[in-house]
């Protein structure tokens, strides 16, 4: 009977050992992603819950302060995957605005998801109806090295209008520039962020809003130099009271992965989520597609997210 015994507790630590090794063995990744009230972490999560359900690659989706953040963690190695808009992740690549003087050389793109819209926001009212009719205006444009202010400069340079000396730059966050446009303090502002934004939603309900079309030629001149942008509309009756197509630009949420990850990791990783977007049920499902996965993307990709792209013909 002891004998017996000893048997069983041998079989036991024999079964459990091997468990462990197995779970040791499993590849477990970080994915950075945003903050809870945003998009990016709910998104993640799901997106996380895919890969690892169709790779068995173990990927878990961690809050962050997102994209500039999310570089910075993947570079260092402590992440190995997250999500970064198009824009910042050239920033990274080329050492400017929030990366000055530290290119990142370590971190390759997987793919892009869905469009953060570029939206010049006025009131219907306003007589504005060009990016030229901003000249002389007080227009809020974010805070100095933001985003959104770098996407402000970027759009009124090409138009011949300096950010500094061609308009009253207003430095406001979002919903400073909505309260400043319904007080009158402010004549329009740029918002760069998925449609239909919320705030703007706000505004709308009590003062029909227009949004601001770039023209298709400044538009394609804006890409040219600076591929991280991409075409985008905004549809009539977005938001109240906006009568018409809003043509315009946005940089988008994409993945950005570590240099060093298996060529057959990222692979497998791009393979899930692009082919099992329908399990999605985040409302932003409807954007992430395969035909659009290398819009705005203006670095290079890993080899494993290369090789899947050549397989469907993108590349």
């Amino acid at each position: 009977m002891r004998r017996r015994k000893v048997w069983l507790a041998l079989s036991v630590l024999l079964m459990v050992s091997l468990v462990l090794a197995g779970c040791n063995s499993k590849k477990m990744y970080t994915m950075v992603t945003g903050g809870t009230g945003g998009t990016y972490y709910p998104l993640g999560g799901e997106i996380a819950n895919i890969i690892s359900d169709e790779t068995g690659i173990e990927v878990t989706a961690t809050t962050s302060n997102a994209s500039a953040d999310n570089v910075a963690d993947i570079s260092a190695g402590d992440a190995h995957i997250g999500f970064v808009q198009t824009d910042v992740m050239t920033y990274a690549v080329e050492g400017i605005n929030a990366f000055e003087g530290k290119p990142v050389d370590n971190v390759l793109a997987l793919g892009a998801l869905y469009p953060e819209t570029v939206q010049i926001v006025t009131l219907a009212k306003s007589g504005i109806q060009s990016v030229d009719d901003l000249k002389g205006k007080k227009v809020s444009v974010g805070a100095p090295g933001s985003g959104t202010y770098v996407n402000a400069q970027q759009i009124l340079e090409i138009h011949g209008l300096d950010i500094e000396s061609d308009i009253q730059a207003q430095h406001l966050d979002f919903d400073a520039s909505v309260s400043g446009l319904q007080d009158g303090t402010i004549d329009a502002a740029f918002i760069t962020a998925g449609t239909p934004t919320g705030s703007v939603m706000g505004l709308a309900a009590t003062n029909p809003v227009k949004i601001v079309s770039i023209s298709k030629d400044k538009a394609d001149e804006l890409i040219v130099k600076y591929p991280f942008y991409a075409h985008d509309t905004v549809a009539k009756g977005t938001y109240d009271g906006q009568d018409e197509d809003a043509h315009t630009v946005a940089v988008l949420a994409m993945l950005a992965v570590a240099k060093d990850l298996p060529e057959d990791d990222v692979y497998k990783m791009t393979k899930a989520i692009y082919e099992n977007v329908d399990k999605l049920t985040h409302a932003k499902k409807e954007f992430i597609k395969l035909e659009t996965a290398l819009n705005g993307i203006g670095i290079d990709l890993h080899p494993g997210a290369e090789k899947y792209y050549k397989e469907k013909g993108l590349k």
